[in-house]
């Protein structure tokens, strides 16, 4: 058990570290989860300690970001309530939606994200000086519904969705972008515990060492982030695409 509850403490710090610096700490934290806790814990139950270590995490690494990047307050504020609101109506609507579907949606938008910002050089290099819109400030509101309920229903990519559509629709930074996609992130991830958690779905002597290691990533891996400024979090937001289609693709095409 001690040397499980050390990889747990690995796991946790890496997944953290790699979900602040550039997303996508769930593709490590989640197999890892699967691997160490006992095989007869229940699905719900493991998924509801990572959502609980996440949600630790990617609030420090918000708290981080926001602490050195202004945000559009203005428009993420309500965009993260409907973000809630959606992510947990998702979670509810599970067992109606064809889920199967999803993974190859995302594999063919991903693969198109990917070649975008390959080919945009500029894209998410230039600090954005003006305020929002009108267009803009509803565009906001109606994303964050959108992947609320994406989230709820689905979840995988959701940061780097998200932090898409803040560069490619709103001319942000990558710096930016990232900031307010981890204060979105932290509401779809509050959304899930107030499911998992009054139900039973969680393992606290699993999850709050976990949620320890997980912030502690997340505090190094924004800092590493804002260090690196936007052109590294571009390389980043590239590479961590490439994982993800790898994964929705070898996931689409083995059943």
């Amino acid at each position: 058990m001690e040397s499980e509850i050390i990889l747990l403490l690995v796991v946790g710090f890496l997944a953290g570290l790699m979900d602040a610096a550039v997303g996508g700490g769930g593709l490590l934290q989640i197999p890892g989860l699967f691997s160490l806790m006992p095989s007869s814990t229940p699905v719900a139950t493991v998924m509801g300690v990572n959502k609980f270590a996440s949600c630790t995490g990617t609030t420090m690494a918000g708290f981080q970001f926001v602490r050195k990047i202004r945000v559009p307050w203005k428009m993420l504020l309500p965009a993260a309530l409907l973000a809630f609101v959606f992510s947990y109506l998702g979670a509810q609507l599970v067992s109606w939606i064809p889920v199967r579907y999803m993974k190859p949606a995302m594999l063919v938008i991903m693969a198109g994200m990917f070649v975008y910002t390959f080919f945009k050089k500029s894209l998410g290099q230039t600090v954005r000086e003006r305020a929002l819109s009108r267009r803009e400030y509803y565009l906001g509101l109606l994303s964050g519904a959108l992947i609320g309920l994406y989230d709820g229903i689905f979840g995988p990519g959701t940061g780097s969705f998200l932090t898409f559509i803040f560069v490619r629709f709103f001319a942000f930074d990558f710096m930016t972008a990232t900031a307010s996609a981890k204060i979105i992130n932290i509401t779809t991830n509050l959304a899930a515990l107030s499911y998992f958690v009054p139900n039973g779905y969680i393992i606290w002597a699993w999850a709050l060492p976990l949620a320890a290691a997980n912030l502690i990533g997340g505090m190094v891996g924004a800092n590493l982030a804002i260090r690196g400024g936007t052109r590294f979090l571009r390389y980043g937001f590239m590479a961590l695409l490439v994982v993800l289609i790898g994964k929705f693709g070898w996931d689409v095409f083995t059943g």
